[in-house]
């Protein structure tokens, strides 16, 4: 069990990879691709808050309003997609399919991820690297990976 796993995401989509040492390959383990993240936000939220009727305490007579959402729904969805991300990462490592873990991502989702990462993730000893490398392939993306 000496690959390395290689996580390449942005809040959209990621790409996850095994690495092997000798020859240094990748291999495409999995893709994810997060559409929502891509929506505007207006078409993620509905066009109006939400409304609520109910009794006032101690006064006669009922009360209105209306909720806000308390998150900009394009955050919502990243912060998702960050987490279903993290989840995949942990499977992995309890079915001990990686010894080390690489993750690149733009710096905002890098963030958004290592928020979710649990501490025995975070134990093995990650490698972070705050870059969006999506729109590379195997060979350039293997490139960038060389000091690694």
């Amino acid at each position: 069990m000496a690959d390395t796993w290689v996580l390449v995401a942005n809040a959209s989509q990621a790409r996850l990879y095994k690495t092997e040492e000798h020859p240094k390959t990748l291999s495409l383990l999995k893709e994810l691709i997060h559409p929502a993240s891509r929506e505007k936000g207006e078409n993620l939220a509905s066009d109006r808050p939400g409304h609520f009727q109910g009794e006032a305490v101690g006064m006669e007579g009922t009360t209105h309003g209306s909720f806000n959402e308390p998150t900009d729904p394009k955050q919502y969805e990243h912060e998702r997609f960050a987490r279903e991300l993290a989840r995949e990462l942990d499977a992995g490592r309890t079915s001990n399919a990686f010894a080390k873990l690489v993750i690149i991502a733009s710096p905002h989702f890098h963030g958004l991820i290592n928020k979710q990462l649990n501490g025995h993730l975070e134990k093995m000893g990650v490698t972070h690297i705050q870059k969006d490398y999506t729109d590379l392939d195997e060979k350039g993306l293997l490139e960038k990976l060389q000091p690694f």
